[in-house]
């Protein structure tokens, strides 16, 4: 019981940081999650953690709570769920408040934007990092399917504008098709 309560109370610290710390969206919290659950408390193998973030992303809403569910929900249940979610929640809550209650008279400096335009640029570099940390283990394998399906989302989402919900049910399809002829080809 009190081993369970330690891993509870790790599991809360370690996803309130990420969240308090993590500027830029649900993309950064994904490297970063990696780097603390499967890099520094080796809790859940890398492909663990591929597998995971998958099932986060095809979830609605946002991939910091999603992550969070899921992560939580295999270390240690519903209740790693619950206190992966309020660790989670608890930093954006109080930081939006904060900014909230000082925007207004902060907004319109032009220090505060080229700060936040800054920010914006950090931010596009983190998430390249964590598509390539995604996208390696298949180009090492050189999984030529795997591959062309990563490619083929992001030019109908990100070049002919696609509606994203339609590219992830393409994705799911095709994914569950390879899936399927890998397993059946004794590959997986």
């Amino acid at each position: 019981m009190a081993r369970q309560w330690k891993l509870l109370g790790k599991l809360f610290l370690s996803t309130l940081e990420l969240s308090a710390f993590t500027f830029g969206g649900g993309y950064v919290i994904v490297s970063l999650m990696k780097k603390t659950f499967v890099d520094k408390f080796h809790w859940i193998e890398n492909d663990e953690m591929l597998d995971l973030v998958a099932i986060a992303e095809t979830a609605p809403g946002s991939i910091a709570i999603s992550g969070a569910i899921v992560v939580g929900c295999k270390l240690a249940g519903l209740v790693g769920m619950i206190v992966t979610v309020v660790a989670t929640t608890i930093p954006p809550l109080v930081i939006i408040s904060l900014i909230a209650l000082g925007y207004q008279a902060v907004g319109d400096n032009e220090l505060v934007k080229r700060l936040l335009l800054g920010m914006q640029a950090g931010v596009g570099a983190v998430i390249f990092s964590v598509v390539w940390e995604m996208a390696r283990k298949y180009v090492k394998k050189r999984d030529v399917a795997a591959i062309l399906i990563m490619l083929s989302a992001f030019v109908a989402a990100g070049v002919l504008r696609f509606n994203v919900i339609y590219v992830v049910m393409a994705c799911i399809g095709v994914g569950l098709v390879h899936a399927l002829r890998l397993m059946r080809s004794g590959k997986k």
